[in-house]
């Protein structure tokens, strides 16, 4: 009850406010996707894997953040800290806008992701809000925000620029974040740290928890190579729709409101993960992303109208965002399990695994469309998807028989 009284929003609000300031947050990263092919004419490099790297900037930069600024969140004041940090994001989102060639560009995304990785500072104070057996239900209302905040970006911005072109999506990004610094000040309270740690000491904890607790490498490993497979999917989406049907970016982010259907699950994949137990979870997710990818892969394959191309992409889109929605939800239940005074660098672990593999996705995924097109990035996602099996089959949990977060050692939460 102290953790939570540190906090001071146990009301019913809390944990949508908390994933507002995901969704606000993590939008800034997301905003560049549908807009890559106009982006790149604007400043003069049409090459798909050329302005393929302003996306993978993107995702290293925002794995960088994750690792550098995320463990402040177990030895600093957070408020201040949020609040520094989306006053970053709104500049380095007017310096994407001003942007004048694809290095500028590239530069300006690397910022963005190094200051929009506060929306996980603001993501493990979650399960300090609820009771121990209702963690994976408070992580996956906060998720459904982050989520939400993924795929509505791609909508905003593949529509607002038409009307206002790319710059103008940047600019109004920035200031929504730049609004959400006073936001901060009124909403949160000021809230004292988990642990009385230096900022050096709290980074090389980093490597202890990294290689003394076997479930949280295995399930950095899985999101990694999970979000891997998501992001070819995303990166090259605006590249098919482009050269198979000559629709724009606007097209491209309308598929981020279809995806909104597959976020909706998250609350049912925590109520599930504290109910069956993460593993089962992780599985039915695995299965879920597996069939996904082989429907986008058949459907383009076949020769139908227009019209049932767009439909079969539109279930597969939602699919796939309610696989990865589970995956990552089940995830970050395990590894919020593993100890409540360390949750901040936990999770700074496992987010700096997940987007170093959505960079690499976004990375491999451009070059497999330059040279296979979109057999090369279906194919791609099933490789990276089957590896991520594997490793869900011969991993920690498996050996062990561990089903469930409850993990009864060392500070690790009681079942």
């Amino acid at each position: 009850m102290e953790k939570r009284s540190q906090i001071g929003m146990t009301g019913r609000w809390a944990l949508p406010f908390l994933g507002v300031a995901c969704a606000v947050g993590v939008a800034s990263i997301y905003f560049n996707q549908p807009l890559l092919l106009v982006m790149g004419k604007s400043l003069g490099n049409t090459s798909p894997k050329a302005i393929g790297l302003v996306a993978v900037a993107t995702q290293l930069g925002y794995a960088a953040g994750i690792l550098c600024f995320v463990p402040l969140g177990d030895v600093a004041e957070r408020r201040a800290l949020m609040m520094r940090m989306y006053a970053g994001v709104a500049v380095a989102l007017l310096l994407a806008a001003l942007a004048q060639n694809i290095i500028w560009m590239i530069g300006a995304s690397i910022l963005i992701g190094l200051m929009a990785s506060v929306t996980h500072v603001a993501l493990p104070m979650a399960p300090d809000l609820v009771p121990h057996e209702r963690r994976g239900q408070a992580i996956g209302t906060v998720m459904t925000g982050l989520l939400l905040g993924i795929l509505l970006a791609r909508s905003f911005a593949g529509w607002l620029s038409r009307f206002g072109g790319w710059r103008t999506v940047f600019v109004t990004a920035a200031i929504l974040n730049a609004a959400f610094v006073p936001l901060m000040w009124r909403v949160m309270p000021r809230m004292k740290p988990m642990q009385s740690l230096s900022y050096k000491a709290a980074m090389r904890s980093l490597w202890s928890l990294f290689r003394d607790e076997p479930l949280l490498r295995e399930a950095g490993v899985m999101g990694a190579l999970t979000f891997a497979s998501f992001s070819c999917f995303w990166t090259t989406l605006a590249f098919l729709l482009q050269s198979h049907y000559g629709m724009g970016p606007g097209v491209a982010g309308t598929f981020g409101v279809v995806g909104v259907a597959g976020a909706l699950i998250a609350p049912l994949a925590g109520r599930m993960s504290d109910r069956r137990g993460t593993r089962f979870v992780v599985s039915a997710a695995g299965a879920v992303l597996t069939f996904s990818y082989v429907w986008l892969w058949l459907s383009e394959r076949v020769s139908i109208p227009t019209v049932w191309h767009m439909g079969a992409l539109v279930a597969g889109v939602i699919l796939l965002d309610a696989g990865a929605q589970m995956m990552q939800i089940a995830n970050q239940t395990r590894i919020f399990g593993l100890g409540a005074e360390a949750r901040s660098r936990l999770n700074t672990v496992y987010m700096t695994m997940y987007f170093v593999g959505g960079a690499a996705g976004s990375a491999l995924a451009s070059m497999a469309w330059e040279r296979w097109q979109w057999d090369g990035v279906c194919g791609l996602q099933l490789c990276l998807i089957a590896l991520a099996g594997l490793r869900h089959l011969t991993g920690y949990s498996r050996k062990h028989g561990i089903t469930d977060v409850h993990l009864p050692s060392g500070e690790r939460e009681p079942a």
